[in-house]
C-alpha cells in the first residue's frame, strides 16, 4: 500500500440499518473500485448499525483488492464499536479509533 496518497474517506450516516445498508455498500464498493490505495469507512458519527449494516461492511471488505485496503474508523466506547465487538465484526475488519489513525494505519 502506498503511504503517499491520501486515503478516500467515505462518511457514513448516523444510523445504518436495512433502509440504507445497500446504499452504504454501494458507496464503499465504488470507493474501493476507484483504485484508491486506502478507503476509510468513517463511522465516527454513526450511533447505530444493525446486522444489515455490518453485513454491508463485511461485503465491502470482501471487495478489497491487492491495490485497495478498507479501513473502518469507529469511535472508542461507542455503541457501534460494542456491537462490532460482540458480533465479532471487529476481528474481521481493520478497525481504528479515528479517521486520523486509520489514515496512518496505526
Amino acid at each position: 500500500m502506498s503511504g503517499n496518497a491520501a486515503p478516500l474517506i467515505v462518511a457514513l450516516p448516523a444510523e445504518i440499518d436495512v433502509t440504507n445498508s445497500d446504499l452504504v455498500l454501494e458507496q464503499l464498493a465504488a470507493a474501493i473500485g476507484s483504485g484508491a490505495a486506502v478507503v476509510i469507512a468513517d463511522l465516527t458519527a454513526t450511533t447505530f448499525c444493525d446486522t444489515s449494516g455490518m453485513r454491508s461492511l463485511l461485503l465491502a471488505h470482501d471487495k478489497e483488492t491487492d491495490r485497495t485496503q478498507l479501513r473502518v474508523a469507529v469511535s472508542p466506547g461507542s455503541a457501534v464499536l460494542r456491537v462490532f465487538e460482540l458480533a465479532g465484526t471487529a476481528r474481521l475488519l481493520r478497525v481504528y479509533p479515528s479517521v486520523e489513525q486509520a489514515s496512518r494505519g496505526a
